[in-house]
């Protein structure tokens, strides 16, 4: 990428002065125009991502390519793309438009870097749903991608100051290697068995990184600072890792929730009971969160003894959870639907996604005054 880009601009640089800057801003946005349309695209098909995913053989799918993908960075194999289509997305136009296209086309000449990532942030942004959240954190993506390179394109002398080549790029790469493993073990993380080893599974992740990455990897620099930097990363995710496996295990306990069955909205209605139904799924990331936070608050959890509350998982496809899905309309997770006390729907207040306890707690109330 710093070869394309650098001579790209460096061939240029008689017809772009004074006007470097401008090149460089419409680099970045034709770099972020791709990216964030990818976001975009899978967000607005989350519903659709996020129904293939309550499929045990889609995770793991989706687990094992984000997985072969983290091996390929410890040099197991290596993506490459074909030379014509590197050759076409580098080609060069003359003025402000050249600028621009060069950054339209650099994701296909960084695909080989990105590709593992990208796939990865496509999955856990069609999760989210959210059209917005997906173009932002495109956007942010290309913006950390382009900026360096504008700035090399467009300030003289930067190049010669560079950090040469070597070693140390081998020992980086496997950190992103380490951290495409998390997102596989993340992935699969809703078919791992037990409760334990599901709280287990990153913390585990990250000790191996920090044992491999500090002490078992065998780059070679010269450097006593390199040696330094390994073993302060290395030290650093076994802290991580403790820390996470005990925030986990130290939380506090949540809404007692009851697995849905037939008969229990009966015996609610009969009862004059309020209802709560939190349709959810483990690899739903703004459920996790509704779970970490807004289930546990003090004063949602009280309002909630005064309510039968039932949860359907829909972390993997049954008959009886597709039946409760065309029976309730829901359209994705999270969802959670309040039915008052006359065994009524509340559709005004219905839960379509993250919702913190203070806003929470106040449809709560509102149902109870009913």
């Amino acid at each position: 990428l710093i070869p394309i880009t650098v001579s790209y601009f460096g061939a240029r640089s008689e017809n772009i002065r004074g006007k470097r800057f401008i090149h460089g801003a419409l680099y970045i946005g034709g770099l972020s125009i791709t990216n964030s349309v990818l976001g975009v695209s899978a967000a607005l098909t989350g519903g659709m991502l996020g129904s293939a995913l309550q499929n045990p053989m889609v995770l793991i799918v989706v687990s094992g390519v984000i997985f072969a993908m983290g091996l390929s960075f410890f040099g197991f194999w290596e993506l490459k793309l074909p030379g014509g289509l590197v050759n076409a997305a580098s080609k060069g136009f003359g003025g402000f438009f050249g600028s621009f296209f060069m950054g339209l086309t650099l994701g296909v000449v960084a695909a080989p870097c990105l590709g593992p990532f990208v796939l990865g942030l496509l999955t856990y942004v069609g999760q989210k749903g959210d059209p917005l959240l997906g173009f932002l954190y495109f956007f942010v993506l290309s913006i950390g991608l382009g900026l360096p390179l504008a700035l090399l394109a467009v300030c003289s002398g930067i190049v010669d100051k560079l950090p040469m080549s070597g070693n140390w790029l081998l020992w980086v790469k496997k950190c992103f290697g380490w951290i495409l493993i998390g997102m596989a073990v993340f992935m699969i993380r809703p078919l791992i068995p037990g409760a334990t080893w599901k709280i287990l599974a990153i913390p585990v992740v990250l000790v191996a990184a920090g044992l491999h990455i500090a002490f078992l990897d065998k780059t070679k620099v010269g450097s006593v600072r390199f040696g330094i930097v390994k073993t302060l990363a290395g030290l650093g995710l076994f802290v991580v890792a403790f820390a996470l496996a005990s925030m986990v295990w130290r939380a506090e306990e949540g809404i007692k929730w009851l697995p849905y069955r037939q008969g229990l909205l009966q015996q609610a209605k009969a009862e004059k009971k309020p209802v709560i139904i939190d349709f959810y799924a483990e690899w739903c990331g703004p459920c996790r969160e509704m779970d970490r936070i807004t289930f546990r608050d003090a004063r949602v959890k009280g309002f909630a003894k005064n309510f039968v509350t039932l949860r359907v998982d829909l972390t993997r496809e049954r008959p009886e959870t597709k039946e409760l899905v065309k029976q309730f309309n829901i359209r994705g997770v999270p969802s959670v639907i309040f039915i008052d006390r006359g065994g009524n729907e509340v559709r005004s207040i219905r839960v379509e996604s993250y919702e913190p306890p203070e806003t929470f707690a106040i449809k709560m109330a509102d149902i109870l005054k009913k």
